[in-house]
């Protein structure tokens, strides 16, 4: 249950410092005083800090572009409050400390502390619980100290924290025992895609993302559907419209446009369609040159008629010559095959497949774009009418998928149940822990080899679902979950 707070003082900290904080990057800010953990404040972001140097030697290079923006977005008529805050816990910083240790895991650079503390002699860290507030709220306040009164105490909850419970336990413990960041690679390319994400929506995405695998962001990602995908609920629709055109016998339209989205999805599934090739008069409909050749017919209609299958021969033959004969051959169509079409495609070589089995494919890509292995389909495009071979394909794949998911899901069932008794970061789990885990629940059960390889595909960093600690025996390889694989 989430219980509503009412928040009566706001803390003032540096703009840049609350956008660190907003955006999951950071959990702590700075204080020259001594805070009672458990208290509550909102987040009041000022251009007046603590600041002892310049903003490009305060700050980390990572964080400057980001550093600069919050800071030239301070208004001095009035301020936005997006945010509020709980003090988890309040730690001195002295001079004897290890700074060096510090700054990677914090937004400020060793020179901006040590500067800090050579003025001041000791500073405090304050670790903060940040919540997003369901609306901006403007404050005319002038702030001449670090804490504010607020004239309307707010009412806020729980609700929206910008970090899950586990997620913030794991970054507190590794703050506190100064562990360094594990993927300060990453930490550099996220800096610089995040100017891109606001009018990029690609680019956004893969900010996301890696907010995720850094662990500045929540485990889940709610996807929105991108709309530049949705023509994919057409395929099976334009199919339709063929047919009912057919009936009336005006179909030249409905086949042109079935074939530029027949077109459009085996180029969207990964073939490379050659464009040299676009049907009309004598014309191919279609051809696709990579991962092997491959030879099209569109066929638009209430039924795929006996002559396609000695078109597709006499047009491939016409335009590709002998390399006809090596192609991968196929007749798309909404229409149902007749009985004379179907014994001709199996003597030909051709396969056939309905339009709606051509979307489900890239419905299937759409929804995980690694899913579909082209040379592996291949070997279901056998000759004759073969809807129920690529729905064997694609029943494989999604197998395959939820196997994945169900692996990722384990270990991070064994990070949970590590988290009762222990803080630590990134609990990492050997193959035979993970597989004795997986077996207990799942079948069939699965050996520490077949476990062992799933894990190294699962944390490759194309891919970024777990984390691997390498060992120089493969048996001693730990993982530790970074996110989740939603199965739709």
């Amino acid at each position: 249950m989430n219980n509503s707070v009412v928040i009566n003082t706001a803390i003032c900290l540096p703009a840049p410092d609350i956008e660190a904080l907003i955006q999951g990057r950071a959990i702590v800010a700075m204080s020259k005083n001594y805070i009672l953990p458990e208290r509550q404040f909102a987040l009041y972001p000022t251009d007046a800090s603590i600041n002892v140097l310049p903003v490009e030697q305060y700050y980390h290079s990572n964080f400057l572009a980001t550093a600069k923006i919050a800071l030239a977005q301070v208004s001095a008529e009035t301020i936005s409050v997006k945010a509020w805050v709980r003090c988890e816990k309040c730690e001195p910083l002295h001079n004897t400390e290890s700074l060096s240790a510090l700054s990677p895991l914090i937004i400020w650079t060793t020179e901006a502390l040590q500067e800090i503390l050579r003025q001041r002699h000791n500073i405090f860290l304050l670790y903060l619980r940040v919540y997003q507030l369901p609306k901006l709220i403007t404050l005319s306040i002038k702030a001449n100290s670090q804490f504010i009164y607020l004239k309307e105490p707010l009412t806020v909850s729980e609700a929206t924290p910008i970090l899950n419970d586990r997620t913030f336990a794991q970054r507190k413990h590794q703050l506190e025992n100064r562990q360094p960041p594990l993927h300060p690679e990453l930490e550099e390319l996220q800096s610089a895609i995040a100017s891109l994400s606001i009018s990029q929506p690609a680019a956004k995405q893969l900010d996301d993302d890696i907010k995720v695998f850094l662990g500045w962001s929540n485990d889940k990602l709610i996807k929105q559907p991108d709309p530049n995908l949705a023509w994919i609920n057409n395929i099976a629709k334009l199919g339709d419209r063929s047919i009912e055109l057919d009936e009336g016998k005006n179909n030249y339209q409905a086949g042109t446009d079935f074939e530029i989205i027949a077109r459009r999805s085996l180029d969207f599934l990964g073939f490379k369609v050659e464009e040299n090739y676009k049907g009309g008069a004598g014309g191919l409909d279609l051809f696709c040159s990579q991962p092997y050749p491959l030879v099209c017919e569109c066929k638009a209609g209430k039924s795929i008629p006996d002559r396609a299958v000695e078109e597709l021969y006499r047009i491939g033959k016409r335009h590709l010559k002998e390399n006809y004969f090596q192609a991968v051959r196929l007749i798309i169509g909404p229409g149902k095959p007749t009985k004379n079409l179907k014994e001709s495609a199996e003597i030909s070589k051709i396969s056939i497949i309905n339009v709606m089995t051509l979307q489900k494919l890239v419905e299937l890509k759409a929804k995980y774009p690694g899913a579909i292995n082209l040379v592996e389909l291949q070997q279901y495009l056998e000759p004759g009418q073969i809807d129920y071979k690529i729905d064997e394909y694609i029943d494989k794949a999604e197998k395959e998928i939820k196997l994945r998911s169900q692996i990722i899901t384990v270990v991070k069932e064994l990070s949970e149940q590590d988290n009762e008794s222990s803080k630590a970061t990134h609990q990492s789990f050997t193959v035979t822990e993970i597989r004795a885990h997986y077996n207990v629940t799942h079948y069939p059960k699965l050996t520490d080899e077949v476990v062992h390889d799933l894990l190294i595909e699962l944390s490759s960093p194309l891919t970024g679902y777990l984390g691997r600690i390498k060992s120089s025996d493969w048996k001693g390889d730990r993982f530790y979950f970074l996110r989740d694989l939603p199965i739709n």
